[in-house]
This record gives C-alpha cells, structure tokens and sequence, in this order.
C-alpha cells in the first residue's frame, strides 16, 4: 500500500505588484492542489509519515501556499486521475505523482 495525499495550492495576486517594503497585501486564490506518494505505508505508519514529511510538501511564502487537505492509503496499483488521463490521451505517463521518501 502506499499513501496518497492531496494538497491544496494558493497563489497571492497581492503580491505581483508588491515592491518587497512594507506589509506583503493579500489576494489568495486558489490554484488547483497537488497530489504525492509516500510508498510501502501501512495504516498505522501512514499518519506519522505523512507529519514527518509535512515539511517536503508544505509551502508558505508571501506569493504561494501549499497545503495538506486530505489523504488516504491506496493500493500500490493506484494511479490519480492525472496520471490516468496521460496513459488515454498520451499512451505514457509523462508527469508522474511525486514520490516522497520515509
């Protein structure tokens, strides 16, 4: 098994024209989420692995948040619906969920 986790990515249109002084101004859209992998998970280790590498997957910056909004233990075998759509419609995966190691 492995876990698969989504996150949710925000961008700040705020930012763009901000000059670096002052406040950062704050216009947060969202941008669509990213998905990743961590392999050979059980039930019991997928928590813990997920808060270990929190860190690889989460992202704060006055221009762009990346954050964990869900996840769940999926078969070795799973494959996002991203991933599925490039094997129809390209006959290959060109641009695999990211693998992150525990």
């Amino acid at each position: 098994m492995k876990a698969l986790i989504v996150t949710q990515i925000h961008e700040n249109y705020g930012a763009h024209d901000w000059d670096g002084e002052g406040t950062c101004p704050e216009y947060w859209k969202a941008k669509g989420s990213g998905e990743y992998y961590i392999k050979d998970m059980t039930e019991s280790s997928m928590v813990e692995a997920i808060l270990v590498n929190r860190t690889k997957i989460e992202q704060d910056t006055n221009y762009f948040r990346e954050s964990i909004i869900d996840f769940a233990l999926v078969p070795d075998d799973y494959m996002s619906q991203y991933e599925k759509s490039q094997l129809e419609y390209e006959g290959r995966i060109t641009y695999p969920v990211q693998v992150i190691a525990f």
